[in-house]
Formats: C-alpha cells, structure tokens, sequence
C-alpha cells in the first residue's frame, strides 16, 4: 500500500496497514498537522502584523521587549565574568572567559532545580539560587570578597518587562514554574536580596533573557548574526531592531541605531486566530498549568511536543486503532511520553523498529506491540516533529522579512535541545526557508550557538 501523500517534501516510510480504518485515521491526523504553503504565508504576515504592535505599544500578545542592549559584540572583547542561566530543569552557573578573537572559554556547574522550588515560595527559589552560585565560586576557588565583588549577567528565560540593562520586571512565568510572590516583581532585586542575604559577594549587573544572550554569544564569532533562538524545553527569539522603530520606547541615553529586542513569541496567536490547532493541542492547552497562555510555544517546543504525540496516540488507542485497544498506567499520565522518545523513535531505521519497541514496550510498559503498531507511533512522531519545525521556520522567516535581508542574507545562532538533538530538525526548518525564499534561502546560516545563554550574558 503506498504511503499517505503529503503537501510538503518530507520522505515518510510505507506503513503495512492492517485495515482501512487505521489508513483512514492516519490521513485525517496527517491532514490536521499539515501546513502547506499557502498557511504558512499567513501565519508569517499575523506574525509580523503581531510584532508591529508590540513595538508600538506595551501590553501586547507578542511582547517586544527592549533589552536596552545596544552594543554588538567585535569578537576582540576579552574578560571574566560570572553568568547565571535560569529557564529549565537545571540552573547553570558559569566562570566566561572572553579570549579575543571570538574565541571563548567556560567553566560551569549545572544544578537540578526541584519541583518544590518551581511551585513554591519565589524567595526560596531565589535563597536556592544564591546558594548554588556561592557553592560555585568555593568550588572553582574564584576570588571575591566584600570589597572586591564580581559582576553578575543573569539569563533569565521567562517573560520579562525590561526597563534597564539591570532591571526587569516578570510578565508570568512559563515553562512548569509558577513560584508565588515572583510575578509583578523586578527579578535582579529578587536575586540580588537573596545574594545579600546569604552574604554571597556578587552583583547582578545585567539581565539578559536566554534569546539576548544567544544572540550576542553567536554575534562575538559571527558578526552577521541577527537572531538569537532557542528551540528546547521552551522557545523564542531575539534580534536587532532598528531603535526608530520600537515606538513604545520613550527614550534613551545611547546614541546607537540599534537595540536587541527580546519578542517573547512563545505567547504568538494566544487568541487562537491563525495557528492550525487540533483537538490534541486544544487538549493539552486544557490540562496545562497556564491554559490560554504561551500557545505557539505548545505547539514548538520540546516540553510539550512528546504530549501532543501521546494525546494522538490515546485517542487511536481509544478507536481501538492502536495496540489492539490497549494502553498502560504509564501511557495514561500526562507527559510519560518524552520528546526525547520522539527523538529516538524518529532516529530508528530498523526493519522492525527496535528501538520503537524497546520504547513502548519497557519504558511506557505496553503489554505488546505489532509491526504496523510500530510504524503508527513512528508517523505520528514525525507529523508531530515536522509541524514543530514548519512553525518554527514561519517565526524565523518573519523576523527575516521584517528586517529585510532576504537578499543579503545573515547568520542566525540557535541554541536548545531540539536543535541540538531531535533528529532533521534543521533540515526541516532549512526546506521551509527554500519554499519561502527561494536560492536566497542559501544566504541564511543557521548556526549551532552552543551555551548561548550563558555565555551571552558574559558578553
């Protein structure tokens, strides 16, 4: 039986459909996640229709938030610095050397962030941060003191309204954190109380979000870069605005023409107006700790692409279309199925899926699974996967046409575990820049920007 055809190029395996039914459910999910050209276009001019009004006015679905970041990195600055990266499971803390020549050395530590710090009381969380950038500097024996204290850049991945290099106050918190007394609040006073209070001799001197300090970290080795992007547990990008531009901004002592502007996209098309969203996002939506709210970034990123993929599932099993009926207690609890079990699933070409098998049938526990079972799982991952990067390419190619250097191209850094890890997940991205842009697609570098967050908060 031929494979189910598709509207974009992506080369999907031939299924061994057992009945009609299953060949039917699939084409009609196949169709759901589809986005052809003529979506994505629309979806691209909402998009840029979105950051207008957030550069004209505060308040806005699509934030455009002023970094008050101005200066472009020459890849000659040389330096220590202290940075903190908080925005996923783990807290980084990292020791940034600027050697010239865009060259850049890091020492860091990573510290696991518990649940009882995400959900709890903000001062805890902040007293733990402290903490864990105390235990880092006795760690690395790094000299500082009460007379002598070291500046601090802290990446902070979460929706901010910046209003100075060192000053921003939090919109809402994304991302599984929702530590009470945080929103409302400017987050370098948070942390710099803390600090204080654990008598830890450092200050915050900037506040970057993890898109900022990508960009800039890309920008010290590629002077062309233009966006900063993360595709990982959550996702959004920063880029260089014009200053003329940013409407909202009221005034500014720097008399440069250019300032990074942070876009906080992961809350784009919240009013549910343009995206493609199926019964299995608008389910996961529901069951979310913010339902409404970061719509686009459910549809992206890695936190929530494995759980769109076990909705899917679910309902096949439901229709008795999938495991002869069957699921499991691990199968049934929200977010058991991983996006890295995607990755994997996505990565198996055995002839009889092992790795697929080894996944549902040790890790999620069903009792057995067939062949085209296999085969099922692995289509909707890629469906799942390949809607992720389309999106993600729509959000890129807006900023690049808003700017208009689609002719004379730009580098683009991107950092976070879906790029990193999921498997074509570039490639998928570069196709749809080919069908938007045509050759000058070719101009357009997209660069792996390795500890970006970090190391651009350095910068």
């Amino acid at each position: 039986m031929s494979p189910i055809p598709l509207s974009y190029d992506d080369k999907f395996e031939e299924i061994n459909y057992c009945s009609e039914l299953q060949k039917s459910a699939i084409n009609e999910i196949t169709k759901e996640f589809e986005i052809n050209n003529k979506k994505l276009n629309e979806i691209i001019e909402h998009f840029r229709n979105e950051m207008n009004k957030g550069l004209t006015k505060h308040g806005q679905t699509v934030a455009m938030v002023p970094s008050y970041v101005t200066g472009v990195p020459t890849g000659k600055e040389v330096g220590t610095f202290l940075a903190l990266d908080l925005g996923g499971t783990n807290l980084r803390v990292c020791q940034i050397n600027l050697e010239g020549g865009g060259k850049i050395s890091v020492k860091q530590q990573k510290y696991k962030i518990s649940d009882s710090h995400k959900t709890g009381e903000a001062r805890h969380l902040f007293d733990f941060i402290a903490e864990c950038v105390d235990k880092f500097l006795v760690e690395f024996n790094i000299d500082c003191n009460s007379t002598r204290r070291l500046n601090l850049g802290f990446t902070f991945s979460f929706p901010v309204e910046q209003t100075a290099i060192d000053k921003g106050t939090l919109i809402s918190w994304t991302k599984g954190f929702s530590a009470s007394g945080a929103a409302g609040k400017d987050v370098v006073f948070l942390l710099q109380e803390s600090l204080n209070r654990k008598e830890v001799p450092v200050k915050v001197s900037a506040l970057v979000n993890d898109t900022v300090g990508t960009l800039l970290a890309h920008a010290y080795k590629y002077p062309n870069t233009l966006l900063g992007v993360i595709f990982g547990t959550g996702t959004n990008g920063a880029y260089f605005e014009k200053i003329s531009n940013i409407k909202k901004l009221q005034s500014i002592s720097s008399n440069a023409d250019h300032m990074i502007i942070n876009v906080e996209w992961g809350a784009f098309d919240n009013e549910k107006k343009v995206l493609p969203l199926t019964m299995f996002d608008n389910k996961l939506d529901r069951n979310s700790i913010n339902p409404r709210l970061q719509i686009f970034e459910k549809t992206i990123s890695g936190m929530y692409l494995g759980e769109i993929t076990r909705n899917v599932l679910l309902n096949l099993i439901d229709r008795s279309l999938l495991f002869n009926g069957y699921s499991s207690k691990d199968l049934n609890d929200h977010y058991s199925f991983e996006t890295e079990y995607m990755s994997s699933i996505e990565k198996d070409d055995t002839s009889t899926l092992e790795t697929v098998k080894q996944i549902l049938e040790e890790s999620l526990n069903l009792p057995s699974t067939t062949l085209t079972d296999r085969q099922i799982v692995k289509r909707i991952c890629q469906l799942v996967g390949f809607r992720a990067a389309r999106l993600s390419s729509a959000a890129l190619s807006a900023i690049i046409s808003h700017c208009n250097v689609i002719e004379s191209g730009c580098n683009i850094g991107i950092d976070g575990s879906l790029f990193l890890f999921y498997p074509g997940f570039k490639e998928r991205i570069m196709n749809s820049l080919k069908e938007l842009f045509g050759p000058n697609a070719d101009k357009i570098e997209l660069g792996l920007a390795l500890d970006g967050s970090g190391v651009g908060a350095g910068n």
